[in-house]
């Protein structure tokens, strides 16, 4: 057994060594150093002892990315109490389930969910305490409300000097299998389950990260935050890895449009890029295709002697687009588009693909982008191991299965699903299929659970018929649905697209029948497409941008 160092001294050594550097910002808004974050952490925790918060107690926190969100979040790990990120898109009956169900004391609040949560409805609360400056919304104990109110005069009793580097010491006897966080998955079924991380999992993610990006990332440089901090994905690579390197990390804070991220990349100009497929598939298809995928371009990029030079200068424009300064870009959390890989792959640019899950804090395989292998999502990464539960894994996929140093404790409060999928061995059963290489590179083929049956018993998986959907004229995204032994294309178009180019409804209809010709030629018989259905709206999604299929099985076409 690896001998594990406490998590938390990462974040203590981080904040001593950075003291004077720039550690968080709200894009176009607050910036915090990393002595500044030390402060606000110790007027927290402060404020945690004063009112009788203990080791092992539950503190949520819902909100939307924001540097006074990650101080919280910091706050509460280094205190010894159990942080429970909460999705600020979850409904306010989501986020009482999570509260409720997780038994926490404290619940921080953004400005929007203060807006809408009835506190009446989270009875076992102690208080509730706004996100911006930690002032109280609500206190339900004298202790809370005296230690807020007096807190600035403690702080000072407690450093008559001043508050110095040498006065940071967190809590660092955790032992690795402690709880550390409550992670409650969106998931694309509507259930919500507490995934239980240990200290463990949260230091095999941040030695992973490094150990694979640290050394290519200089200490003080720009990172971007996108994704939300309450998913795993967001929290490990974006946030936990880059402070703990000494990185100034910006917060997009409000809801991200691609335009807003394009302009951020600009001006932030980040070291590396951590995202999921639908951020780069947009940027790329908006601000990247329309001056190449012209027949000059195509011409000029197929002629041997110049296609060299030509796609140095195409390659040189992406990077632009991403701020011209990173080392790479890392995508996971949903299959990538393969029109857009083969793209950036062609003109040698620097994309990784990365493939995890909550239940392993996130990350279980990965490879830097000069190994990376096209349509795979890496190998597995230090402290996990990989196999396919299958009679041939080169050529049959099977499920894919996980253990390792990343893996959770189980499920909060739900012994049967835990069992379903932490076997006896240790290995977490993740529900994806897919094969492996000789090499070990994973091939990801999709869900168990969402893959169909053809009328003669064949296997089809409707992510990889999605995916050729997806590339297709005035197809911005699709859902595979089967109708008794058919399938059928819910499909949500390009409407902006469509109204520039003067298409009618019936047009745009004329188009997708062409669409499905094309694509019928290109898949298997079995799986063929036989109707399709325009939808009126983008498809709902989780916060890592996964259509909530569930949503659609019974959608008349």
């Amino acid at each position: 057994m690896e001998l594990i160092p406490s998590f938390n001294s990462y974040i203590e050594k981080s904040i001593i060594e950075h003291w004077d550097l720039d550690a968080l910002t709200d894009y176009k808004g607050i910036t915090l150093q990393y002595k500044d974050v030390a402060r606000k952490i110790e007027k927290l925790h402060i404020m945690f002892e004063n009112s009788g918060i203990e080791k092992g107690d539950k503190i949520a926190i819902c909100g939307r990315n924001s540097a006074c969100w990650a101080v919280a979040f910091l706050a509460t790990l280094t205190y010894g109490a159990v942080a429970v990120p909460v999705q600020h898109e979850f409904t306010p009956e989501q986020v009482y389930n999570v509260v409720n169900h997780s038994e926490a004391k404290l619940l921080f609040v953004g400005d929007i969910v203060a807006k809408t949560i009835d506190v009446t409805k989270m009875p076992n609360l102690e208080g509730v305490i706004y996100i911006p400056d930690y002032s109280l919304v609500v206190s339900r104990t004298d202790k809370l409300t005296y230690a807020r109110e007096h807190l600035n005069e403690l702080f000072g009793k407690k450093y008559p000097k001043a508050f110095r580097s040498n006065h940071v010491h967190y809590y660092m006897n955790q032992d690795p299998e402690e709880l550390a966080l409550i992670n409650y998955t969106s998931g694309t079924t509507g259930f919500s389950k507490g995934v239980m991380l240990p200290y463990r999992a949260l230091w095999g993610n941040l030695d992973f990260t490094n150990k694979a990006m640290g050394p290519h990332i200089p200490k003080g440089s720009n990172t971007v935050s996108i994704l939300p901090m309450a998913h795993m994905y967001g929290m490990a690579c974006e946030f936990l890895f880059q402070f703990c390197h000494g990185c100034h990390i910006f917060f997009l804070t409000r809801l991200p449009s691609p335009a807003i991220i394009a302009q951020a990349f600009t001006d932030i100009k980040p070291a590396i890029i951590i995202a999921v497929p639908l951020v780069i598939e947009k940027i790329i298809r908006k601000s990247i295709f329309p001056k190449t995928q012209n027949n000059r371009m195509r011409l000029l990029m197929n002629m041997p002697v110049i296609n060299k030079k030509v796609k140095q200068k195409v390659c040189e424009e992406v990077m632009e687009a991403f701020g011209g300064n990173m080392y790479e870009i890392v995508v996971g959390g949903a299959p990538f588009n393969q029109e857009i890989e083969s793209f950036l792959k062609s003109i040698d640019f620097p994309i990784t693909m990365a493939y995890g899950a909550t239940e392993c804090a996130p990350i279980i395989t990965y490879t830097d982008y000069k190994d990376f292998v096209p349509t795979s999502c890496g190998r597995a990464v230090v402290h996990m191991e990989v196999k396919i539960d299958s009679k041939d894994p080169q050529n049959i996929p099977g499920e894919i299965l996980a253990r390792g140093t990343n893996v959770m404790l189980g499920y909060y409060k739900n012994e049967e699903a835990t069992q379903q999928v932490l076997d006896q061995e240790g290995w977490y059963h993740t529900g994806d299929l897919g094969i492996m290489d000789a090499d070990g590179y994973i091939f990801v083929k999709g869900r168990i659970k969402n893959m169909l049956l053809g009328a003669n018993g064949q296997n089809i998986y409707p992510e990889e018929i999605e995916d050729k959907l997806n590339s297709m004229m005035l197809v911005v995204e699709s859902l595979i649905i089967q109708k008794g032994d058919k399938l059928a294309a819910l499909i949500y178009p390009d409407y902006d697209e469509a109204k520039s180019l003067g298409f009618s409804k019936e047009d745009l209809q004329h188009v997708m029948e062409q669409n499905m010709l094309e694509l019928n030629q290109m898949i298997p018989s079995y799986s063929k497409v036989s109707a399709f259905k325009l939808q009126d709206e983008e498809f709902e999604k989780t916060p890592k941008k996964s259509i909530k299929r569930y949503l659609y099985k019974d959608v008349e076409i």
